[in-house]
């Protein structure tokens, strides 16, 4: 009897390893994933989904994502407004991430396991002018690039180092709106030192156009309708600050602040509503980036205005790979910090798009793996 008892001790131990051993294996052949779900309404959630862990090819890498962010994009998606994406059913959100190479491909050869990178917004775009191809393969849409989830694979081409000194959380605020502000004013505005620059708001990309033109010796002016941020701009490197509800006409203050001639550089983030002050504002010969649509896209530009100023007009959409690095070198080289406003955990992204939606922020908005 007692040997019989010892016999089936023996069996349930044994039972017991092969069940816990066959749990941890299939724990580890699973990743968790953020996927766009339409909602009733035709619009999408994000939910959170179990697939199986992705394995890199031979020109792969698998990235251990360890933190996230979103940008205007992201809200625009979910809400069907962002025209140049199809069904992103299935899809997994966010095109900035940053993490740690776990393995690579057998034909690899730009990384190695354990190099700290970042995804590239255009995973196809590498140099040169955008194409159609490029541009298809924005990620974090209707493409299997999304970095909202524990683990992704990319093409080696895809991915950038990141600058040694920033942490995770920081180095995932910049494949979009860092790199965004950076072609405006770098690649396209060629900003000199003692330039004025015009920087709409207070969200990521105006954020980035604040520390990088203060670390090139323009001089920023920002604009926002909290008198709190504009503080916080003014420690940031601001010259000079406007608050647009206090200041209807403040086109006009603008001006005031750069001296009556007007600024250089403009970081057009606001649209409809803003780019006729905007023009306003500048001096003879500037440069404006256009970026972005908060108040509704500008269908028509003033052309008298603009020939009345002379102004160069560029619209930028993020920028290729090698933007991204020759940005990276640069900040690395002024040892700059991008500014973070909230982190949110990897379980509570969808508290974290709503932040976004309805939230008072300044800068960027980042999720933590």
């Amino acid at each position: 009897m007692g040997l019989n008892m010892n016999i089936c001790k023996s069996i349930i131990f044994i039972l017991s390893i092969t069940l816990a051993s066959t749990a941890y294996a299939a724990s580890n052949e699973t990743i968790r994933q953020y996927q766009f779900i339409k909602d009733g309404a035709g619009a999408y959630t994000i939910e959170l989904q179990e697939v199986t862990k992705p394995e890199p090819a031979v020109n792969e890498v698998l990235v251990k994502i360890h933190a996230t962010s979103l940008n205007r994009r992201d809200i625009m998606l979910v809400e069907k407004k962002y025209s140049m994406a199809g069904d992103i059913s299935g899809g997994v959100p966010l095109s900035d991430g940053a993490g740690e190479v776990i393995a690579v491909g057998s034909d690899v050869t730009r990384f190695k396991v354990g190099d700290r990178v970042a995804g590239i917004f255009f995973s196809e775009w590498i140099d040169g002018k955008r194409t159609d191809k490029g541009v298809a393969s924005a990620r974090g849409a209707d493409n299997g690039g999304g970095m909202l989830a524990e683990m992704v694979v990319s093409n080696e081409q895809g991915l950038v180092m990141i600058p040694e000194h920033l942490s995770y959380a920081e180095a995932a605020t910049l494949p979009c709106a860092g790199v965004t502000a950076w072609s405006g004013l770098f690649k396209y505005g060629n900003i000199q030192a003692g330039e004025y620059v015009l920087l709409e708001g207070t969200g990521g990309v105006s954020s980035f156009g604040l520390i990088l033109s203060k670390a090139a010796g323009a001089k920023p002016i920002i604009t926002s309708s909290s008198n709190e941020k504009l503080e916080k701009a003014l420690k940031l490197g601001a010259v000079g600050t406007v608050n647009y509800r206090e200041n209807e006409d403040w086109q006009l203050k603008v001006r005031e602040l750069s001296n009556g001639v007007g600024v250089d550089q403009v970081l057009e983030i606001g649209g409809v509503q803003t780019i006729n002050k905007a023009l306003q504002a500048m001096a003879y010969e500037g440069h404006m980036a256009v970026i972005g649509g908060i108040s509704g896209f500008a269908t028509d530009l003033p052309v008298g205005s603009l020939m009345g100023v002379g102004a160069t007009v560029k619209g930028v959409f993020v920028g290729s790979r090698a933007d991204f690095e020759a940005m990276n070198a640069f900040i690395s080289e002024h040892k700059l910090h991008p500014v973070i406003d909230r982190e949110f955990s990897f379980d509570q992204a969808p508290e974290a798009y709503e932040f976004m939606k309805n939230g008072s922020f300044m800068g960027k908005i980042v999720i933590t793996h």
